[in-house]
């Protein structure tokens, strides 16, 4: 099969080992600058450019879209759909996953699990919205931030309305949080591939550290999923309709609680704590889907 891969960096480990595993696997894999990338779209018949020329037919493309070019990027995944390629991950479920807020509506609608959450850009009572979330601590949460960034864990009421008050200044959208305590600085990542939780590691925060993500220092270990953890992680992928994804879960006193489905979940952590060959998976999600028809939800439509 020929394979693309849509990565602003064929450096990163998770570009390079599903470069390095679909070429062991015998396919012709070829990384693609995302940002590079040029769409003829005024025709009847739709292609992608790149280096001053039309890239040729792929059998299946697979987005790493940065979520600093999520839009761009999705306009690239939904020029491939129009033209009838197999995309791991659909340009409306990229862009659906990337928005917090529209993400957290659409779990919410579902029954899926969420911490108790509210969203402000201008509140008039501040002390009722920091109520309504079961107040301090609770965590504060900048709508556009990634990995940790943006991420504020408030300990008292006044600190809370002090730090949503900054961030209003800025004219900042934000989510405010209830902090689930007993979840202890940690969460789990559930590796969905297709219809199945294929791995799963459980992510602790470095020490004084509350967010687990491992860019920050947090370790990761193989853990257990329990039969409602591995429920939840299914059904939070098939909401947000991605055929590979990582489903961040906390664990709490009432159930497992969901707090993001990433579109393009890193590779080494998983990897390294799991043992398993997580881009492995992958391909043959991708060898048992590419030749099946091609039922997108963006393709033939505006």
């Amino acid at each position: 099969m020929r394979i693309a891969i849509l990565s602003r960096n064929e450096s990163l480990y998770s570009t390079n080992r599903l470069a390095e595993e679909g070429r062991l696997r015998g396919h012709e894999v070829q990384i693609i600058d995302t940002l590079h990338c040029y769409m003829d779209i005024t025709t009847s018949s739709p292609s992608v450019r790149y280096d001053g020329k039309p890239l040729p037919k792929f059998d299946a493309v697979i987005p790493r879209i940065g979520a600093s070019i999520t839009f761009y990027g999705s306009a690239v995944v939904r020029q491939f759909e129009m033209m009838g390629t197999f995309c791991l991950n659909e340009s409306v479920a990229i862009s659906r996953s990337r928005d917090k807020l529209r993400s957290l509506q659409l779990l919410s609608r579902r029954g899926v699990g969420l911490p108790r959450t509210g969203f402000a850009s201008k509140p008039d009572d501040v002390k009722d919205l920091i109520r309504h979330v079961g107040g301090a601590p609770l965590v504060i949460k900048l709508l556009e931030g990634t990995q940790g960034i943006g991420v504020v864990l408030a300990d008292s009421n006044k600190a809370a309305e002090s730090i949503i008050e900054a961030f209003m200044g800025l004219k900042a959208n934000i989510l405010v949080q209830e902090f689930i305590s007993e979840a202890g600085g940690a969460d789990i990542r559930c590796f969905v591939v297709g219809n199945k939780v294929v791995a799963a590691m459980k992510r602790k925060g470095a020490e004084g550290e509350f967010r687990s993500n491992l860019h920050r220092g947090g370790t990761a270990t193989l853990v257990k999923l329990t039969k409602e953890e591995r429920a939840t992680a299914l059904n939070a992928a098939k909401v947000m309709g991605l055929g590979v994804c990582g489903v961040d879960i906390l664990q709490s006193n009432r159930g497992p609680l969901v707090m993001e489905v990433n579109s393009s979940p890193g590779l080494e952590g998983i990897e390294v704590a799991t043992g398993k060959n997580v881009a492995g998976l992958i391909y043959e999600y991708i060898e048992s889907q590419a030749q099946q028809p091609i039922n997108t939800r963006t393709k033939g439509k505006g």
